[in-house]
């Protein structure tokens, strides 16, 4: 089986999740990935190992001199550098790009940052829940009582963050084998959560219409949304299209509601919603879900995450997958969502000691 981006080098500098988990994609995609970490410095959550998966790890100290002159020995053998440090880190310890381009012309160097390498917030720490406020995400997501909605993945950094800086990295890949250049991407975690605003964004932009909680198609503006049933537990309904809203009538056994269903006035889509509210607390989600389960209309029930694991779409799917630890067990990770027929990704490791490679990388021990 054929590696996609065999050949591919990295030295990952990066750490925390955004850097790891784009650097983690190229790994399962087949590029030779090397983390760049702190002298005897362990895997702290498990979440640690699943991001090193099939990583290569050397332990270095970004103070010593002699390391810093190993590193950029180092470079010239290595296609793309990843960092993730604060604008300006990486020029003071002499790894900046326009240091490393005096050595590897060709070289790929993309930093990631919460907002980017220029701009008056360039300095300036944050976090996930910012970067989504700040990038007007927040300011429509929610509820009108409540206000913006606690989000359980982190989308900024890896919607955000990991994805933009691979879809940028294989870009400057494609552009170097046409030209031979080299170039720096400059992923702010911040600009990217805007661009995520893909559809709402022209609401505004075009028409000035302001983006405000629960007024929007898909974001509580209509019955498009979450249901509570029976047993506290709830429904996600997402039958937007005339043939899905018909589909959700006819199973919930009221084709009474077909007009409001196929009106696309908004003061019928509230009142659509308020009676399917009434509706699906009749029924508990295990009843809902045999219901729907042969029924076309856009609603699947709302999972908890060991019920995701359980499910069999997941495992059909091959969605979870057992990856080998260097004590001879293994630990159970989420494969790579990346299906090809002509490839299929070789999980090596789930993560390694920090400085594991430093003899076969660096032709010294961690010290």
């Amino acid at each position: 089986m054929r590696m996609l981006l065999q050949g591919l080098k990295v030295l990952d500098f990066s750490l925390l999740l955004p850097g790891p988990f784009a650097t983690m994609m190229l790994a399962d995609l087949g590029a030779e990935v090397v983390h760049v970490t702190k002298p005897a410095e362990e895997p702290v959550w498990v979440v640690d190992e699943y991001l090193q998966r099939s990583k290569k790890s050397i332990a270095v100290d970004l103070k010593d001199p002699e390391m810093i002159a190993s590193l950029k020995a180092l470079v010239k053998d290595y296609d793309i550098v990843v960092e993730q440090f604060r604008p300006g880190v990486m020029e003071r310890l002499g790894l900046g790009y326009e240091e490393l381009k005096k050595i590897h012309p060709g070289l790929i160097y993309c930093s990631i940052t919460g907002y980017g390498q220029t701009g008056p917030f360039k300095n300036r720490g944050g976090h996930d829940i910012n970067y989504v406020s700040l990038a007007g995400i927040q300011g429509y997501s929610g509820t009108q009582a409540e206000g913006p909605a606690q989000i359980g993945i982190q989308m900024a950094d890896i919607a955000g963050g990991s994805l933009h800086a691979v879809v940028g990295i294989l870009a400057a890949v494609i552009y170097r084998t046409r030209t031979g250049e080299g170039q720096h991407l400059d992923i702010s975690m911040t600009d990217c959560a805007l661009a995520l605003n893909a559809l709402s964004a022209p609401e505004y932009l075009v028409s000035g219409q302001p983006l405000e909680r629960e007024r929007l198609m898909l974001n509580g503006g209509t019955f498009y949304g979450y249901y509570e049933t029976k047993d506290g537990r709830h429904l996600s309904v997402g039958s937007l299209e005339p043939k899905f809203r018909q589909q959700l009538c006819m199973a919930i056994g009221r084709e009474d509601l077909l007009p409001l269903a196929m009106s696309f006035k908004p003061k019928d889509a509230i009142a659509l919603k308020a009676q399917l509210q009434l509706i699906f607390k009749e029924k508990t989600l295990e009843e809902w879900t045999s219901i729907f389960t042969h029924v076309d209309a856009c609603v699947e029930p709302v999972l908890t995450f060991e019920e995701t694991v359980e499910h069999p779409l997941f495992s059909a799917r091959e969605m979870y997958v057992e990856v080998a630890k260097t004590d001879g067990t293994t630990q159970k990770q989420i494969a790579c969502p990346i299906k090809s027929n002509i490839f299929r990704p070789i999980y090596t490791t789930a993560g390694v000691a920090a400085g594991t490679h430093n003899e076969e990388i660096l032709g010294s021990p961690a010290k």
